[in-house]
């Protein structure tokens, strides 16, 4: 660990130097606060020492500086004359912690350490995070492979994009790379789930508000719209936006300008609108749920990012890629899938998509003793019961010679049966499945189960 020790006391910046040198880290002092972003420009430091007093400059300028020039240096506050004010600002502006002086060595360490560790295992995930992003397009079935083709054709326009599609099927990361590959890559490119938004504050984190807008507004708010000015706005779930504000939305597509809350004078805003819902909007403009206007404002170029169920092929090598980067994650002893590991996977319907099939491989490999993720151990975590995938290599619930009754009864056969299996008792079954014991027996009866062999066998197992 390579520690920067920054305060205008020579000998304190001294003596704390020598304390990490004696347990074998690297350490440097520094007495001017006004050489700190220099000398950050010039060498690698794990985590800086910054006193919060000093006579040039003041230690949390110095931090709003180094943020504002993007260094992520873990900043440890440290003053002899603390109070909870200055403690909560400097943690608001990024400080990792805030120590008081005077300190125990052995506390001051223990602290560093802390920090240190956490810093890098965040950068880690961060790293890891950046290497996964994107997986969601990866693959070459057709449907994956039509799909980069129309981001390509999309991206350099200026067209609007109403992006549809399942949970977990990359919507936003469609957006993402239709920003990245348009003419305003350089330029902010915002994320806004509308549906995380509180109705009451809507309006004020899409537009804005003014000075006393509200109770509470005690300054001026600029809103998502003008921070992603002469970039792109990514509105996801728009489905879920209040009629009152779809209106407003509808006048910043119609005029380029937005009045914040409270406001009366009009805001010009250059800004790109992508927007992705896994609702169906046409529908809701039938019932007056979506305005209509506004529907075909933003329907100008349709993507649909398909289910992980369309593009089956994909599975093996998105679940490989998930693979090794849980293993690098981790630490895991996994290192491979075993023999009809990736088939079982191939055969499952994900109803998450990737996201699940992404959680389903990090747990597998978290929870792997061996060096191989067995085929019994997926269909474990998949429900399919004791050592083998019936369920998901067997036939197909479709059939053509049967109506939608008897499919569904079919259906509730081979989970109940499954799940007697795997559970053992009709009370643990109901329990799994959600269902009242009486109901169960009811159930069998009705679809013709004889559950004292499975339970039988479940005990003699």
């Amino acid at each position: 660990m390579k520690v920067l020790v920054v305060d205008d006391d020579a000998r304190f910046a001294n003596a704390v130097c020598g304390l990490f040198e004696d347990v074998g880290h690297s350490a440097e002092g520094l007495t001017s606060s006004k050489e700190v972003l220099d000398v950050l420009s010039l060498t690698h430091f794990d985590v800086v020492l910054l006193d919060l007093h000093m006579p040039e400059v003041d230690g949390l300028s110095v931090l709003v500086a180094m943020r504002e020039q993007r260094r992520n240096e873990p900043v440890i506050m440290i003053s002899g004359q603390a109070t909870i004010d200055a403690a909560v600002e400097a943690v608001r502006l990024g400080a990792a912690d805030f120590i008081e002086k005077p300190f125990h060595p052995d506390h001051l360490m223990h602290r560093v350490e802390l920090v240190w560790r956490y810093s890098r295992l965040a950068r880690e995930n961060a790293e890891l995070k950046e290497d996964v992003r994107g997986n969601e397009l990866l693959g070459e079935s057709e449907v994956i492979r039509q799909l980069r083709r129309l981001i390509e054709k999309t991206a350099p326009t200026e067209g609007r994009v109403l992006i549809t599609g399942e949970n977990g099927t990359g919507k936003e990361l469609v957006a993402e790379a239709i920003h990245t590959g348009s003419p305003r890559r350089d330029a902010p490119f915002v994320r806004v789930n509308c549906a995380a938004l509180p109705v009451s504050l809507v309006e004020s984190e899409l537009f804005g508000h003014e000075r006393g807008a509200f109770t509470g507004a005690s300054a001026r708010h600029e809103g998502r719209f003008e921070r992603a000015n002469r970039g792109t706005i990514f509105l996801d779930e728009i489905g879920d936006l209040p009629l009152a504000v779809q209106a407003k939305l509808l006048r910043v597509l119609q005029h380029g300008e937005l009045e914040r809350v409270g406001g009366k004078v009009p805001v010009r805003v250059n800004v790109r609108i992508i927007a992705a819902t896994n609702r169906d909007l046409e529908a809701m403009v039938a019932t007056r749920e979506f305005r209509e206007d506004l529907f075909y404002r933003l329907n100008v170029v349709r993507i649909r990012t398909p289910p992980l169920r369309e593009r089956r092929e994909d599975i093996p090598s998105l679940a490989q890629v998930f693979l090794e980067r849980a293993i690098r994650l981790h630490g895991s002893a996994a290192r491979r899938f075993g023999p009809g590991a990736l088939e079982v996977l191939s055969r499952h319907s994900f109803p998450g998509n990737v996201r699940e099939l992404q959680n389903l491989v990090e747990r597998l490999v978290i929870l792997s003793h061996t060096d191989e993720v067995s085929r019994e151990r997926v269909c474990a975590e998949l429900g399919l019961g004791h050592g083998t995938a019936s369920a998901a290599l067997g036939p197909k619930l479709y059939r053509t010679d049967a109506s939608f009754k008897d499919l569904l009864q079919d259906a509730q056969r081979m989970i109940i049966t499954e799940a007697l299996s795997v559970h053992g008792s009709m009370n643990d079954t109901a329990r799994a499945l959600g269902l009242e014991r009486s109901h169960l027996y009811k159930k069998c009866k009705l679809l013709g189960i004889d559950h004292v062999p499975l339970l039988r066998a479940k005990v003699s197992s």
